[in-house]
């Protein structure tokens, strides 16, 4: 097991003044973040298996993960990502087959609309992507490490992993080994398969006629790998034989996550990873997302039915991550509304002149209760609260002329401060107005003057149906995203 240092001053938490604390899965507890070579901080993220386009909760996941790294960023740790692409494994090959297509083809395709839909969302790109179709070599070493120390054996041309040798399986999970079917009378073939089917599991599949032309010619045999020895190898390869963080969702935990503990620490020796973090299922409607129930959708889905990417951004943030999240169309307006109303506060921010109140001590305030908030297993839910309250409280002071051109700008540095976290405070930074709507604004200013109100209506509800919004202050026209 990993060593944790001796921690004094605690605070009523249990750990020392802004100590960043996450809820490990291993040990089930809230424990102080302490990386194994600080600042430096290694984590390892379950990317897609690249058969169909990645739906919603997958992006939950992916959206968690992403505010994980962003905060730890800006508590000032140097974070190397690496999230995997699983672009071999059962689905695929049944993909290859039904349509006809090669490997490469459908995995390239879905692969370049993952990185399309992480950008849709202001996902922060991963520093390494690897495929696992170009890691055969460190997953077959791994292999070899188990077979040479006894924890493997072979059955019709295919490597199993025997549980029984691995004393401390289901720690993650906490299952007791001895409840679960080991032996070759228990192995499964599957990548996936539950709690209750726990079995010996295969390293290495030998090629059958399914598998058509997927698979690889090794010391092995000729076979290809199974799912889980995949994250092993190339968690491994880039971070190391021990790191700091691995995340996934919970349904990573059994069977995956567990056989990946196992494999690793066998074929090492060491301890595999100190934190695991995982994110609870998001729902849709309150119901497990399904097909069949027709509400399960892609985010290309989403973006047919006119939903902002930012709000969706928000719902599949704004929950906790350990708790589930219920995605419904209802939050998803409610997660514009508050779009806009930080919009309509920057827009306000920005045209305040004159001296008046510098909102030190507010801007202060909000910053320290946000980070406090983050620091306590990344509660986002209170951390908008906060600077929600911070709108509130700064909008009243507005209204009542207190404000100076220098507290506006405190006020918008601190929201362009969060906005490093989220992604949320700072709606319109990629998308300024194009050109060709302020042309449009003013035109409309110009009919106005002529008393041509007619076509100034004209223009207005042409850059309304655009999703533009004039308002008319007395400053002049501003001009914002419906």
């Amino acid at each position: 097991m990993f060593s944790q240092p001796n921690i004094k001053n605690l605070h009523p938490r249990g750990y020392t003044e802004m100590a960043v604390c996450f809820f490990n899965t291993m040990t089930r507890k809230l424990e102080p973040f302490i990386p194994l070579e600080p600042p430096k901080v290694k984590l390892y993220t379950c990317g897609p298996t690249v058969y169909n386009f990645a739906h919603i909760g997958n992006f939950r996941a992916y959206i968690f993960e992403d505010l994980l790294k962003r905060y730890l960023k800006f508590r000032g740790y140097d974070v190397f990502h690496v999230m995997n692409i699983t672009d071999v494994e059962d689905k695929l090959i049944r993909t290859c087959r039904e349509t006809g297509k090669s490997l490469k083809e459908i995995t390239d395709f879905y692969i370049e609309a993952f990185f399309k839909d992480l950008d849709t969302l202001q996902i922060e790109r991963a520093d390494v992507y690897p495929r696992a179709t170009e890691h055969i070599p460190e997953m077959v070493e791994i292999i070899k490490k188990l077979k040479e120390k006894g924890h493997t054996y072979e059955h019709e041309g295919s490597i199993y992993f025997r549980l029984n040798t691995f004393p401390e399986y289901g720690k993650l999970s906490h299952m007791n080994i001895e409840e679960l079917k080991v032996g070759a009378s228990g192995r499964v073939d599957t990548d996936e398969y539950t709690m209750e089917d726990a079995r010996d599991f295969a390293l290495w599949k030998a090629w059958d006629e399914e598998d058509g032309n997927v698979y690889w010619e090794t010391e092995l045999g000729k076979g290809r790998p199974g799912w889980h020895i995949e994250c092993s190898a190339m968690s491994m390869k880039y971070l190391g034989e021990s790191f700091d963080i691995h995340c996934g969702g919970i349904d990573n935990m059994f069977p995956h996550h567990e056989n990946e503990i196992a494999q690793s620490e066998c074929a090492t020796g060491k301890p595999f990873v100190k934190y695991w973090l995982h994110c609870a299922h998001l729902v849709v409607d309150g119901k497990k997302m399904s097909k069949s129930l027709g509400n399960f959708y892609t985010l290309r889905d989403l973006l047919d039915r006119e939903l902002e990417p930012l709000a969706i951004r928000w719902v599949l943030l704004a929950t906790h991550y350990r708790q589930p999240n219920n995605f419904t169309f209802e939050t998803v307006e409610s997660a514009s509304s508050s779009i806009r109303r930080i919009r309509d506060f920057r827009l306000r921010l920005k045209e305040i002149k004159g001296n008046g109140d510098e909102l030190v001590e507010e801007c202060l305030q909000c910053e320290k209760s946000f980070v406090d908030s983050l620091d306590d297993d990344l509660n986002i839910s209170s951390a908008l609260g906060i600077v929600f309250d911070f709108i509130r409280d700064v909008n009243k002071k507005i209204d009542s002329g207190e404000v100076g051109e220098k507290g506006a700008q405190n006020a918008i540095n601190l929201l362009n401060k969060l906005n490093q976290i989220t992604g949320l405070f700072n709606p319109d930074r990629e998308d300024d107005v194009p050109a060709e709507v302020l042309e449009k604004v003013m035109q409309r200013q110009q009919a106005r003057r002529d008393k041509n109100f007619a076509l100034a209506d004209t223009i207005r509800n042409q850059l309304l149906e655009q999703g533009w919004i004039i308002e008319d202050t007395p400053q002049g026209p501003r001009v914002k995203r419906k």
